[in-house]
């Protein structure tokens, strides 16, 4: 096999986090970045990642948790690049996946990433019950809304005269999934 591209990919859960530190010193010849959640696997940059990899290339991530937050995520996404010839490595992890893993390699990426998908549970019952003493006190009021009722009112408009909802999403500075949350609760539809 030739030495291919060495291939990064960036995943941060909101748009304050640092990308930079993650592949930071990293030798690399493309990036791939997502600002998305990591609970399931549409991700825009994380898809194009894996249309423009080929067999040779090595697709270099900071850790297992920064590809996908489930265990089955994190094995499919694995098998499904190493199955490519595409060689997978965690920095933080110490661990590379060439498809050629031993039974030891494949053991560490499911205890690994039991590890991650645990966290993840315990950060959210956290969560949750923080949320729950805070409406205890009265202190939780909810999430502040995106878009003013002024705003909804103009986006279902420009949408139902047929502007691009993707166009529109970018304007009013949300992502396509809020827009559709509006959509859906101004006009009972997507």
């Amino acid at each position: 096999m030739a030495d291919g591209h060495r291939v990064g990919y960036i995943r941060v859960s909101t748009l304050d986090q640092n990308t930079t530190r993650q592949l930071d010193g990293i030798q690399l010849d493309r990036i791939f970045t997502d600002n998305a959640s990591g609970k399931d696997r549409e991700r825009v940059a994380l898809e194009e990642m894996i249309a423009y990899v080929r067999s040779g290339d090595t697709v270099v991530v900071h850790s297992m948790d920064r590809l996908a937050r489930n265990l089955d995520d994190l094995r499919d996404m694995v098998q499904t690049l190493t199955n490519r010839g595409v060689k997978v490595e965690f920095v933080k992890e110490s661990l590379c996946f060439t498809g050629d893993d031993s039974a030891m390699s494949n053991l560490l990426l499911s205890v690994m990433g039991a590890f991650a998908e645990f966290e993840r549970s315990l950060i959210k019952e956290r969560q949750r019950e923080g949320i729950s003493l805070a409406k205890q006190r009265g202190a939780y009021k909810g999430r502040k809304p995106s878009l003013t009722p002024e705003q909804v009112d103009e986006l279902r408009v420009r949408i139902e005269a047929g502007e691009n909802k993707t166009g529109v999403a970018k304007e009013f500075g949300v992502s396509r999934e809020t827009l559709y949350k509006y959509l859906r609760e101004v006009t009972g539809s997507r």
